[in-house]
């Protein structure tokens, strides 16, 4: 099979296309012949040697992805040849996404939505399974005022749909630029609920949104910075949901004086638990959530076909910031 290596950590000139041999299926695992993959900004963090590098177990990146099923082990009952799926493999497959194939266990796979695109699909995994973890952990109720930090990229664009979805509308967010704005706006918040991040009083901005009071969530998706005005807009004993691990020393001060309550949102807990089955399972759901109008599927943006240039090309507009809330698909087969 081909598949897009990384040879070394650094720049994107690291990556080279190269044949692979066939994955091989152990009895509790499906062969996927991959039709899409999504990047993720997960990716270049690894390319770039970071934390999140430690979790390579192959030099092919990518997390996610739509396909066909082409074989199946001896003891997998649910999927059959033919099949049209979806999976956040992350890095428990056979190896990443930037690939013709991958082999990985069935727990991790659920069929795809009805009506869409393998490219749309490709385009769920990652930012709906996080998105649904967030959602499922807050336990926010119709009244809860929430902020999101970062709300124009595929976890926050999910996690709107999602709040919206079962009745939660206070919800302000922010911004950096102008598709970012008009990408909110399509999801239905409207002017006053989205804040630039990059005016000099952005968090007096959030704040005046509820009236001086703090919100009951506050979720951040970016870090840094913006993770102290996460903290700083959150109220009394409010919740915190960390989705980054990138807070600074003064967010954990703030938060510690607030007594917040801290979720923390980790991919890959369910995974150290052995929980393998959570993760189709999560995405079982969305499906349903797609198929019955509740939500609809990411906006994309097709870079190009399995390719070198393609990567590159991916890689340097997640680093770049110009994504512009749509999510950078790559069609494969």
């Amino acid at each position: 099979m081909k598949a897009i290596v990384l040879n070394a950590f650094g720049d994107v000139s690291n990556f080279s296309i190269t044949e692979m041999e066939e994955p091989k299926i152990q009895d509790d695992e499906v062969l996927v012949q991959i039709k899409a993959t999504g990047f993720n900004p997960i990716d270049y963090q690894m390319r770039l040697g970071r934390r999140e590098s430690r979790l390579m177990k192959s030099p092919v990146l990518g997390r996610e992805f739509s396909g066909i099923v082409l074989r199946t082990g001896s003891k997998v009952d649910f999927f059959k040849p033919g099949d049209e799926v979806m999976s956040l493999a992350g890095s428990r497959g056979s190896n990443g996404t930037y690939a013709e194939l991958i082999a990985l266990n069935q727990d991790l796979l659920a069929l795809k939505p009805k009506d869409i695109s393998f490219e749309a699909a490709a385009a769920i995994p990652s930012s709906g399974v996080t998105a649904w973890h967030c959602f499922a952990r807050m336990n926010a109720y119709e009244k809860s005022s929430i902020f999101i930090n970062g709300a124009a990229g595929g976890v926050g664009r999910f996690l709107i749909k999602l709040l919206k979805a079962y009745g939660s509308h206070k919800i302000v967010a922010t911004a950096g630029s102008s598709e970012s704005e008009e990408t909110l706006k399509s999801l239905g918040l409207n002017e006053h609920q989205i804040i630039n991040y990059k005016d000099k009083d952005a968090t007096e901005q959030i704040k005046a949104t509820r009236n001086g009071e703090g919100f009951d969530f506050s979720i951040d998706l970016v870090g840094g910075q913006m993770a102290d005005t996460a903290a700083e807009v959150l109220k009394v004993n409010g919740t915190y949901v960390d989705v980054t691990f990138l807070g600074t020393q003064q967010t954990r001060e703030i938060l510690f004086d607030k007594g917040a309550s801290i979720i923390n949102i980790s991919g890959y807990a369910f995974a150290l638990s052995n929980r393998l089955n959570w993760y189709g399972q999560t995405l079982h759901l969305l499906t349903l959530l797609i198929e019955q109008g509740k939500i609809d599927a990411p906006e994309i943006n097709i870079v190009g076909n399995l390719a070198v240039e393609t990567v590159q090309k991916a890689h340097e507009m997640m680093e770049t910031n110009q994504v512009f809330g749509r999510k950078l698909i790559m069609k494969v087969a």
